[in-house]
């Protein structure tokens, strides 16, 4: 009886664990499936501001016109037809608000309800006149001929340059310089913190005695512990002036005092990974090249990081991961301008971040708001690109053991 209940005990217990094991593969299944499902649902919108009609008279050859270009034109910095495709005539924009250059109050209506018809007026008459206005105003027998944009395709999404979601007539959503600045800032990083943890790592690992390694361990990890928004502090406050200081620098918001940041916030991951390679040497290794009159720095260098190097690497891609995911301290310490960057020494704006700033204000399920989760698939990808590294490295060096 007592083997009986012994044995039913252990069939619960792996019951329990596979089911735990079953749920949460089910679970980061299912936060995958519909991150990707929110994400990808941005290339089947168009750029067109959501409640947004773009017009032109019935006559006007132009058929389309790109985000790109409606942005151009808005800005004035396109102002004639023949640049987009069309007659050589200037053009004129018309907003909702330039009504009441063409109409009284009177004519409006008292609560605006000829403002359709008055529009429809407009657009009839001029020619040469791109209008922009709600769609609750478009008239049922609308004269003129609204534009429709081609959908978000993926090359100039991950392509373009531009990174305006909440500007009309039509948005910008191009995610280059946000993946770039979020490249960027992780590169610096881990050239700053890679020979620095390095450094760390062989001291402790062959230099340091146990005494003060057993009290730069637990320095060392509760580096790890301390929430991302104490370092953005930090950064804000001790960082950021001292860049602008030394610079002379209009702001001291940089890449540089990203990296900066995330590079003190990687050594922890970095220290501790390439230490734990670096003690896996073989002692016999060590003995051996101190026995052919090898001195000790000329085997740390030529014996014990040749044989951990694929700990070393390993430990590198996993500060880049680490740096790459981070968001409060990045968020508050680079200025946050989605601008494709060429220095250490501007600002740049990262897609941890711009999900963090932005989500808040993302009306859901609008095309904003799937922006904002296919910026998330990105960040997945760079992650799964980083693991996925991570576990090449590690086979391989299993494989030269």
């Amino acid at each position: 009886m007592k083997r009986y209940f012994h044995n039913l005990g252990e069939k619960i217990i792996v019951a329990l664990l596979a089911l735990s094991g079953t749920v949460t593969s089910l679970t980061v299944l299912l936060i995958v499936f519909f991150l990707f499902k929110e994400g990808l649902g941005i290339f089947s919108l168009s750029p067109v501001s959501e409640g947004t009609v773009i017009a032109v008279n019935s006559q006007n050859p132009v058929k389309e016109l790109s985000a790109h270009q409606l942005k151009e034109i808005s800005d004035q910095n396109i102002t004639n037809w023949q640049e987009v495709g069309g007659p050589n005539a200037p053009i004129k924009l018309f907003r909702i608000d330039d009504l009441t250059e063409y109409f009284s109050e009177e004519q409006l209506g008292k609560d605006f309800e000829f403002v359709p018809q008055r529009i429809n007026e407009v657009i009839a008459k001029e020619p040469n006149m791109l209008a922009f206005f709600p769609d609750e105003y478009l008239a049922k027998s609308f004269q003129g001929r609204q534009l429709q944009l081609d959908n978000i395709s993926v090359p100039d999404f991950l392509g373009g340059t531009e990174w305006y979601p909440t500007i009309t007539p039509a948005v910008q959503m191009g995610v280059l310089p946000l993946i770039l600045g979020t490249l960027w800032v992780s590169f610096g990083a881990i050239l700053l913190a890679l020979p620095l943890g390095l450094a760390t790592a062989i001291y402790m690992a062959e230099i340091a005695n146990s005494r003060v390694r057993n009290i730069l361990k637990p320095v060392i990890e509760l580096l790890a512990g301390i929430p991302s928004v104490v370092y953005g502090f930090f950064g804000l406050v001790v960082v950021v002036p001292l860049i602008q200081d030394i610079f002379g620098l209009p702001v001291g918001e940089t890449a540089l005092a990203g990296s900066i940041i995330l590079g003190i916030m990687a050594l922890p991951t970095i220290i501790s990974v390439s230490e734990d390679a670096m003690r896996t040497t073989p002692r016999a290794m060590k003995e051996a090249s101190l026995a052919l009159g090898a001195s000790k720095w000329q085997t740390i260098y030529k014996v014990i990081i040749p044989y951990s190097i694929s700990g070393i690497s390993t430990a590198a891609i996993l500060g880049i991961g680490r740096a790459i995911g981070e968001t409060m301290a990045v968020l508050m310490v680079t200025g946050n301008a989605s601008v494709i960057p060429n220095t250490f020494l501007e600002p740049v704006r990262t897609i941890p971040a711009t999900i963090a700033a932005e989500l808040g204000e993302a009306p859901q399920g609008g095309i904003h708001y799937k922006a904002l989760f296919a910026l998330g698939c990105i960040l997945f990808l760079l992650t799964l690109i980083i693991n996925l590294t991570v576990d090449f490295v590690s086979a391989k060096k299993k494989e030269n053991r």
